[in-house]
């Protein structure tokens, strides 16, 4: 045997070079070669479809079908599919922080915000999220559209156009007729439509959910039976003689 000066590392590999190698392991069956096979295949598929899914709300009202009418509200109403679409109206997102950033919420869930006016209704999100639901399923009964739409339609039909506010000092005050914003037009829309229902459903035999569904298909064919549209002219009027 050679004697290995440099190192004891030439002695470990001379010993290596000497032992047999192992033999290579034996390939799997071919049954199990098909099964990870289709399994890859499944999985591929499976996160193919996960990926093209299509977001609808309360995994049912499609959001790519819906259009705002209106262009001057188009910005105010958050329905776009690419970026406003949800599963549920309950984002949890901090839209009061900052001024004007409520226009990005969105629409279902402002309306579902509306609904936990009063104290008795605070803070009772989860309530107002299954009478949403609830009145979305009765406007497709009724209706045989998309709930959304009828929403998105009501909106636009109930918001003031004009308004008085009062002007003026020194104790002399007149009231003078003013153009109202878009975002003001949004809000005072969804204020409405929410009272109009709200008080509909008091001391009534039909539900709040039944009462919104009315409220939301009267105002979105602009119907005088509607609480908003009757208020809407009202407020419309008065601003008219204020001219």
């Amino acid at each position: 045997m050679p004697i290995y000066k440099s190192s004891k590392l030439g002695f470990w590999a001379h010993l290596r070079s000497l032992s047999p190698s192992p033999p290579p392991p034996p390939p799997p069956p071919p049954s199990l070669l098909s099964r990870a096979h289709h399994l890859a295949l499944a999985a591929a598929a499976a996160m193919a479809m996960v990926t093209e899914q299509e977001v609808k709300l309360f995994n049912r009202w499609t959001f790519d079908e819906v259009n705002v009418t209106d262009i001057s509200l188009a910005d105010y109403i958050a329905v776009t599919s690419t970026k406003h679409a949800t599963y549920l109206p309950h984002t949890a997102g901090r839209y009061s922080v900052k001024r004007f950033r409520k226009a990005q919420c969105p629409i279902i869930e402002r309306l579902t915000n509306s609904l936990m006016m009063h104290g008795r209704n605070n803070g009772k999100k989860l309530m107002a999220v299954r009478i949403v639901k609830h009145a979305m399923e009765i406007i497709h009964l009724l209706t045989d559209a998309n709930p959304i739409q009828i929403i998105v339609d009501a909106i636009i039909n109930s918001g003031p156009r004009e308004d008085a506010t009062r002007i003026g000092s020194a104790g002399v005050v007149r009231r003078q007729a003013v153009d109202i914003s878009p975002l003001r037009r949004v809000n005072q829309a969804i204020y409405l439509l929410t009272t109009g229902a709200r008080e509909s459903a008091f001391r009534n035999i039909k539900t709040i959910a039944e009462c919104l569904a009315d409220e939301l298909i009267n105002a979105a064919k602009g119907s005088s039976n509607s609480y908003a549209i009757k208020k809407k002219d009202e407020i419309e009027r008065v601003a008219k003689a204020n001219r």
